[in-house]
């Protein structure tokens, strides 16, 4: 059976696998991440990729630790609006024109997902991007301010928890909702299963 690395501190995530019965370990990454593409997908593949590198580094720093049985997830989500990616607001002014601009609108949220499995001494990377599209009904100043007054969008990436407050004023969803709350589950048990691997054990 595969021990399961989980490399982010988002409780979004633990949430997400917790509940589809996924027994695992939480070791976020921590190191400096660099971007080199401005496209949504490649960009959250990439990020994935590097933090689930970052942890697997200080796994392989930690003695006497086998590794040939873990399996190491890294994953990072963007909000994009008309090919401009939106991540975490600065300040409440930068989280009030975000929301003002997808309010009424369809966005894209993507998320990369990198896992990493030690074969022959090395860590082999399978990582993919998911996207899926939602739509915002309407949504007045006065309500998106009462919104960011809560302090729910100010550590979210478009300003927006889709699974908080916010949730209301969804319109529709095309694609995965997990894939919005920050790790499409679906999506990973596949990708998982084609390498051979039962997250479940």
């Amino acid at each position: 059976m595969k021990k399961i690395v989980l490399a982010s501190a988002s409780p979004r995530r633990r949430e997400l696998l917790s509940q589809v019965g996924v027994a695992f370990e939480v070791k976020p990454a921590s190191g400096e991440e660099r971007i080199t593409s401005a496209e949504p997908a490649k960009v959250v593949e990439e990020l994935s990729r590097q933090k689930a590198m970052f942890t697997a580094y200080a796994l392989e720093e930690e003695e006497n630790r086998d590794l040939r049985d873990v399996v190491v997830i890294g994953a990072d989500t963007v909000v994009s609006y008309e090919g401009k990616i939106l991540g975490k607001p600065a300040d409440e002014t930068a989280a009030i024109e975000m929301l003002a601009m997808l309010q009424g609108n369809t966005h894209q949220v993507y998320t990369g997902v990198t896992a990493l499995v030690k074969k022959y001494g090395e860590w082999e990377k399978h990582s993919f991007a998911e996207r899926t599209d939602v739509t915002f009904y309407p949504v007045t100043d006065e309500e998106i301010r009462t919104y960011i007054k809560s302090g729910e969008p100010m550590d979210k990436a478009g300003s927006y928890g889709i699974q908080g407050s916010f949730g209301i004023y969804v319109k529709e969803i095309q694609g995965d909702y997990t894939n919005v709350v920050g790790l499409p589950v679906g999506r990973l048990f596949y990708e998982m299963k084609k390498l051979g691997i039962e997250l479940r054990g």
